[in-house]
């Protein structure tokens, strides 16, 4: 049952490092696009619902890969 269960937490844990190392990437790029134009980052609501919709693209992709 131990062998079982253990695939899952493989997955669970390899998708929390990617998301963090990811999520800290993004961060990193947006401050530093910031940083060359001299300003304050702004984030309008158009652009928030583009990032959305993105992860949302993003995430259907990965669970579609279950359905091969």
């Amino acid at each position: 049952m131990e062998e079982n269960q253990s695939w899952k937490r493989n997955i669970l844990v390899a998708g929390v490092v990617i998301g963090a190392l990811s999520g800290l990437t993004a961060a990193y790029l947006y401050v530093k696009k910031t940083e060359e134009l001299s300003e304050r980052p702004r984030l309008t609501s158009g652009e928030g619902v583009k990032i959305g919709l993105g992860l949302v693209g993003l995430l259907k992709m990965i669970t579609d890969l279950g359905n091969k």
